[in-house]
């Protein structure tokens, strides 16, 4: 999928796991509910890390584009010496090792470490790069009309509110996990679940995707994971643009309201 898609559905997802963890007793208070989606919707654009052409790698300018090159090869280098007789002979690293669970699961936990040993400035540098992503997602028509140096500054002001809010007694610091030295350890499960919508995302399309790496598969290890092949559509066909992105935002104000208790 494209990068809008791929954000709106994190956004969505979050919104959905708010109305699930009401449900289960475990309400998000509402910065974290907004942080949260944020923060999914940005994640969900970081697996495509390995692809120089991708929105993340026009994100932070030379930086993205110089971090996007270095991943894209130690993707492919770890395909290569990874891949069974039966994974086919490629070029380049998209959607390998970034389009797995291991990454996702790999990059949260370390957002969540980071977090509770950084503190307040770690919060921030997580909750910066997230708010950029999220604009380049979810605003990316006005993104890509506006300087970069705009989309950082609003990237910069979101992080510091937010920080701010969540900071305060009742916020949603400790949510979830509220043992001493827990604060912000949630902050790993929306980069967690952003990045594993998008190979869920990437899964639906012609390619496919190989999530379940390194488990084996047949004689493929990194089997392209997906639905049958007359169920998948291409990246930026009429699907996803006309069906899927209407029912993420449909998706999405539901679950808003439901983790608001509003239905």
């Amino acid at each position: 999928m494209m990068g809008p898609a791929h954000s709106l559905s994190g956004a969505a997802a979050w919104l959905g796991v708010g109305a699930a963890a009401a449900a289960a007793g475990h309400s998000m208070p509402w910065p974290v509910l907004v942080a949260g989606a944020l923060i999914c919707a940005g994640a969900a654009l970081a697996p495509d890390l390995d692809h120089k052409a991708a929105t993340i790698s026009r994100a932070f300018g030379p930086i993205s584009k110089g971090l996007c090159e270095v991943i894209d090869k130690l993707s492919y280098s770890v395909y290569k010496a990874t891949r069974k007789q039966g994974d086919p002979r490629r070029s380049g690293g998209h959607r390998t090792l970034t389009h797995t669970w291991v990454w996702a699961v790999l990059i949260g936990a370390g957002a969540s470490a980071l977090a509770m040993v950084g503190g307040r400035w770690a919060v921030l540098g997580i909750l910066f790069v997230h708010m950029v992503l999220a604009v380049e997602g979810l605003l990316w028509r006005a993104a890509r009309v506006s300087s970069d140096v705009l989309v950082w500054l609003l990237g910069a002001a979101s992080a510091w509110i937010l920080a701010d809010v969540l900071h305060q007694p009742g916020n949603g610091s400790d949510w979830l996990f509220s043992a001493p030295g827990q604060e912000y350890l949630w902050l790993g499960l929306p980069i967690v679940l952003g990045a594993l919508i998008h190979d869920i995302g990437d899964a639906l399309t012609v390619s496919g995707c190989p999530i379940l790496w390194p488990i084996p598969i047949g004689r493929k290890r990194w089997y392209a994971l997906g639905p049958p092949k007359g169920m998948r559509f291409r990246a930026g066909s009429w699907v996803e643009l006309k069906v899927l992105m209407p029912v993420f935002m449909l998706l999405g104000g539901v679950g808003g309201l439901a983790a608001l208790g509003v239905i």
